[in-house]
């Protein structure tokens, strides 16, 4: 693992208050995860740690529009989210009841991603970022090497990082600064998750190890 500020960004997807606040639409199936990961606190160290070490911050957050629920077809979870109002906004030039609620960003986090420095992309509408402009972003800042964390594992953490491999990024996944859902039918998403991590990502890597190799450049 040779991570460097020049060619190395964390890229943190959905962290908002419908999966990681006690508050949320489904902190009922997320919380579980996040705690025993200690998910928010992992996410706070890293903010921390790649603010200080000058590394790029990007986040792809998810929100849902009125227009959205104009989608003809979805998936199971897709469906569960417009159902509940999970990510919702008014629209995408509004900002009228953002702060709070359930697609605002978790208190913790809002100095580092307010900091001007932090790149916050456009949203992604399922799961992946063929829908954002994270790759973009991404290239056009000379990025080859992805640290990315957030939620959930086993959907939007799990379709980022296929994406970003098939578009040729070197992409490590920390598992702890990661949680996902449970359902008492569909089952342990951050457990599935973790067995594609481990198929599929450069690195399956926690907190500490990236705390400590930002902490030493």
């Amino acid at each position: 693992m040779t991570w460097n500020r020049d060619d190395t960004a964390v890229v943190f997807i959905d962290p908002q208050n419908d999966v990681l606040s006690p508050t949320g639409i489904n902190w009922a199936a997320t919380g579980d995860s996040v705690t025993e990961n200690r998910t928010v606190e992992h996410m706070l160290d890293i903010f921390e740690a790649a603010k200080a070490a000058s590394f790029g911050m990007f986040i792809s957050p998810h929100y849902f529009y009125p227009t959205d629920h104009g989608w003809l077809f979805n998936g199971a979870l897709e469906a569960d989210e417009l159902r509940t109002g999970t990510f919702a906004r008014r629209g995408p030039l509004d900002l009228d009841g953002l702060h709070g609620s359930g697609a605002d960003w978790l208190a913790e986090f809002k100095p580092y991603i307010n900091d001007p420095t932090t790149i916050v992309v456009s949203p992604h509408k399922v799961f992946g970022p063929q829908t954002n402009d994270l790759v973009l972003q991404l290239r056009k800042r000379g990025i080859g090497k992805v640290l990315l964390g957030g939620m959930l594992a086993n959907m939007c953490v799990e379709s980022h990082l296929r994406d970003l491999l098939e578009q040729g990024f070197e992409v490590y996944v920390v598992r702890d600064a990661i949680a996902g859902p449970r359902h008492p039918q569909w089952g342990d998403g951050y457990q599935a998750a973790l067995v594609n991590y481990a198929y599929l990502a450069h690195g399956v890597v926690d907190t500490a190890d990236v705390v400590t190799a930002m902490g030493n450049l």
